[in-house]
């Protein structure tokens, strides 16, 4: 059963210049190149949740978790970490549409 990734996060005040150029020029190549489909991108302009929501799609659960645990998917994560604060991520049954 297929199933999506689901990250949530705020960029760093004062850090969105460099944020967007990491997430355009390594992040969302990095996860195609590690076999995320990526599904959604969300921006939140108003209200008390996370500022950002990525998600990706993946085959099953087992190669979910096998792709996560590569050293290039930390990595990848880490460097992200230089950008962003309350970073979250879960996986979930794949649905149409908004998952939060």
């Amino acid at each position: 059963m297929p199933v999506k990734l689901i990250m949530t996060w705020n960029i760093l005040p004062n850090h969105e210049q460099e944020y967007f150029d990491f997430l355009v020029r390594e992040f969302v190549p990095s996860l195609n190149r590690l076999g995320f489909e990526l599904s959604d991108a969300w921006a939140t302009l108003y209200g008390d949740q996370p500022q950002v929501l990525i998600s990706a799609l993946l085959p099953n659960e087992l190669e979910a978790e096998t792709r996560m645990a590569k050293s290039e998917w930390l990595d990848l994560r880490d460097r992200l970490q230089q950008f962003i604060q309350n970073f979250e991520c879960k996986l979930a049954p794949a649905r149409q549409g908004f998952q939060f």
